[in-house]
C-alpha cells in the first residue's frame, strides 16, 4: 500500500499530531483519502463510488463522482441508501445512520503493507429493500488479517433501486440501461475497485464478489449480465435463490405505474413530477408483488435474461464459484409467508413422495420452502456452473450452542457472522468456542477461495468441485465434512418440479 509520502504531506497540512500509522492516506482516481487504523488494519469508509442519484440523477445510470483535491477524510461511514422499516423490527446493517439517496458509499479494510492482496468486496442482502454495507457484522477486519482487502458496498433500494415506468424509460438516452438501477450501482463500485484498489494494496486482477440473500441474488444477476464480465474474477453466492422468474420490462412498467397510482400520482406526471417525489415515500411504496418482487429484472438492455435462463443455456458468466444455502432457510417465512394450503395442493406426486416423512404440513411446508426456494437452486446452479470453471457446493447447518436445541435449524444469513468473523461484535460478548472455531473454519475456506479459485480450509480438508453425477457437498454443521446426495430425493423432485 502506497500511503507514506502523502501521510507524512498530511501530518504537515492537515495540522494534526496523527501520523502515517494514525491517519494513512491512498491517492484514488477522485482524490486523496485519509483513513484510520483499527486493529491492525489501514480502514477507509465513506468513499463515493458515483454522483448522488438524486434530482435529475434519480433512475438513471451512475455518474462518476466529482473529484476533489484537499485529502477526504474516509473514518466514518456515508449515509444508507433510503428505505422504510423492515416489517419485522430488525434494524437493518448501518442502522441509526442517516439514509438518503446520496448514499453511493464504500468501505475498505486492508491489510497494512499489502501488496498484490486478493480483494473481496461484498454486497449486503434485505430484499433489495433494506440494509447497508455497514455496520458491526460487515466489518472487515478479521479479512484484512488474513490478508486480503475487503470491500462493502451500498446501492439503490427498492422503488428507488429497481423501478420501470413508461415516463422516465422513455425519457432515457438511447441504449441507456433502465429499471435496473440497483444492479448498475453494483457494477459501478466493483468498476471503481478494478480502477482504485491496487492503491489500497489490492489485486485488481483477483477480484472476489460474495453476498447473501439478496446480495447472492445481485451476483447471480451480474452473471447473468454479459457487460458485467471483467468486473470481477470469481463468485460467491450465500442463499440467493436461482429459480426465480422475474417478470420483464412491460410487467416491471405496469406495476410502476401503479405503484405510483397508489402513491397518488397521474399515470401523465412528468419525468420532474416523478422525480420530485420525496424519496422516503418511494421507499415506502407497496412491494412490486405484481411483478414478481423488487429486484433486478431483464429489462432487455442491461439484463437481457433472468439468472435462470442464463445458466440454463450455458450463457452466464464463467468464473470459479462457491453456491450454497442454510438447513432453515423456512425462516424467511416470517417476512414472506405462502399460501401453505395452496403448496400443499401444489405439490407433485413426487414431491409428496420425497416429503412424506416430514411429519405435520408445517414441517412439510417449512422444508419445501428450504429446498425450493435455495437448496434446490443453489445445487442445480453448481450443476449448470460446474461444465466451466470449478463450482462448489455447501450446506450451512450449524446452529450456535446457546441457540441449540431452541431453533429447528441454521436460519436464512446466520451464517454471516462465521464468514466475517463479526460474531463478538454483533452479540456483545465472545462466542462460544465452538462457535469460533466454526468461524475459524468457514472464514478460512472464503479465504482460500479468494486466494487461489478453490475453497483451501484450514486443517486442509479437501472440499471437492461440485458434479452433479457425484453430487458431493461441503456440509458446515456440528460436524464438518463432505456429504454425498444430500436430500437428493426431495432437491431431485423438487428439479423436476421446477422443469428444470
Amino acid at each position: 500500500m502506497r500511503w507514506l509520502g502523502l501521510a507524512v504531506a498530511c501530518a504537515v497540512l492537515c495540522g494534526g499530531p496523527a501520523g502515517a500509522q494514525d491517519r494513512p492516506i491512498v491517492s484514488t482516481a477522485s482524490g486523496p483519502l485519509r483513513g484510520v487504523v483499527e486493529g491492525g488494519a489501514a480502514v477507509f469508509k465513506g468513499i463515493p463510488f458515483a454522483a448522488p442519484p438524486a434530482g435529475a440523477l434519480r433512475w438513471a445510470p451512475p455518474a462518476p463522482p466529482k473529484s476533489w483535491t484537499a485529502p477526504r477524510d474516509a473514518s466514518d461511514y456515508g449515509p444508507i441508501c433510503t428505505q422504510p422499516p423492515r416489517p419485522d423490527g430488525v434494524v437493518a446493517a448501518g442502522g441509526g445512520r442517516p439514509q438518503s439517496e446520496d448514499c453511493l458509499y464504500l468501505n475498505i479494510w486492508a491489510p497494512k503493507g499489502a501488496e498484490a492482496a486478493p480483494v473481496m468486496v461484498w454486497i449486503h442482502g434485505g430484499a433489495h429493500r433494506f440494509g447497508s454495507g455497514e455496520g458491526a457484522i460487515y466489518e472487515g477486519g478479521a479479512f484484512a488479517r488474513d490478508g486480503v482487502v475487503l470491500v462493502t458496498i451500498n446501492y439503490r433500494l427498492g422503488a428507488l433501486g429497481y423501478f420501470a415506468h413508461p415516463t422516465i424509460d422513455k425519457a432515457a438516452k438511447p441504449g441507456d440501461p433502465i429499471g435496473n438501477y440497483g444492479l448498475m450501482d453494483q457494477m459501478a463500485a466493483l468498476a471503481w475497485v478494478k480502477k482504485n484498489i491496487a492503491a489500497f494494496g489490492g489485486d485488481a486482477k483477483n477480484v472476489t464478489v460474495f453476498g447473501e440473500s439478496a446480495g447472492g441474488s445481485s451476483i447471480l444477476a451480474l452473471l447473468a449480465t454479459p457487460t458485467a464480465k471483467g468486473l470481477f474474477d470469481k463468485a460467491i453466492v450465500e442463499s440467493g435463490g436461482g429459480w426465480q422468474k422475474p417478470a420483464g420490462l412491460a410487467a416491471q412498467e405496469r406495476q410502476g405505474l401503479e405503484t405510483m397510482k397508489a402513491l397518488g400520482v397521474p399515470a401523465d406526471a412528468s419525468p420532474a413530477d416523478l422525480k420530485a417525489i420525496p424519496a422516503a415515500k418511494l421507499a415506502a411504496a407497496p412491494q412490486a408483488a405484481g411483478a414478481g418482487g423488487v429486484g433486478p429484472f431483464p429489462d432487455g438492455r442491461l439484463l437481457k435474461e433472468s439468472p435462470r435462463e442464463a445458466f440454463a443455456s450455458g450463457r452466464a458468466i464463467d468464473v470459479p464459484l462457491i453456491i450454497g444455502s442454510n438447513s432453515f432457510e423456512a425462516s424467511l417465512m416470517r417476512n414472506f409467508p405462502i399460501n401453505a394450503e395452496a403448496a400443499l395442493q401444489r405439490m407433485t406426486p413426487d414431491q409428496k413422495a420425497a416429503y412424506a416423512a416430514a411429519g405435520s404440513g408445517q414441517a412439510t411446508i417449512e422444508a419445501l420452502y428450504t429446498d425450493t426456494v435455495m437448496g434446490g437452486p443453489a445445487r442445480w446452479i453448481a450443476g449448470k456452473a460446474s461444465s466451466g470453471a470449478p463450482s462448489f457446493l455447501y450446506h450451512f447447518s450449524y446452529v450456535s450452542q446457546a441457540q441449540r436445541g431452541r431453533v429447528p435449524g441454521a436460519s436464512h444469513g446466520s451464517e454471516i457472522i462465521y464468514v466475517f468473523g463479526t460474531a463478538a461484535k454483533v452479540l456483545g460478548r465472545e462466542p462460544a468456542a465452538e462457535d469460533a472455531a466454526v468461524s475459524t473454519l468457514m472464514h478460512s475456506c472464503w479465504i482460500g477461495f479468494a486466494r487461489t479459485g478453490r475453497p483451501v480450509c484450514q486443517g486442509g480438508q479437501a472440499w471437492p468441485a461440485y458434479d452433479p453425477a457425484k453430487d458431493q457437498l461441503m456440509e458446515f454443521g456440528v460436524s464438518f465434512g463432505v456429504r454425498t446426495n444430500l436430500r437428493k430425493p426431495q432437491l431431485d423432485a423438487d428439479q423436476k418440479a421446477a422443469g428444470l
